[in-house]
């Protein structure tokens, strides 16, 4: 993901000069900065969710070896870890839709530089 991160960042950053005129290239800098910050923000996003899904993993992981277990300890213990991953999947909801949000401002940002 960082490849991608890195690449989409770099083409925001990516400038043609064609000789246009000072107040074109000013508003090509504001876009381009509204696209490295869009990209930035939906980067960090990601990344978050990519480590609570890493997390629940781990905790899934452990769910099933307490249950192949059937060790009552290990068994309540579940309870605990189900919630926690319940609480995980609540957060990863609420990330997708702040990431919704961003991307549905960023675009309207865009469509008024250009109009």
């Amino acid at each position: 993901m960082d490849d991608a991160s890195n690449f989409l960042t770099s083409a925001a950053n990516h400038r043609f000069s064609d000789g246009e005129d000072a107040a074109a290239e000013d508003e090509e800098d504001e876009d381009d900065l509204c696209d490295v910050e869009t990209w930035e923000t939906l980067s960090k996003s990601f990344r978050e969710v990519q480590s609570v899904l890493d997390r629940n993993r781990c905790l899934i992981q452990q769910v099933n070896d307490n249950h192949r277990s059937k060790n009552p300890d290990n068994l309540a213990k579940n309870v605990a870890l189900i919630c926690e991953i319940n609480g995980n999947m609540s957060k990863v909801v609420g990330l997708y839709s702040g990431l919704s949000a961003n991307l549905s401002a960023a675009a309207r940002r865009k469509s008024n530089i250009e109009d």
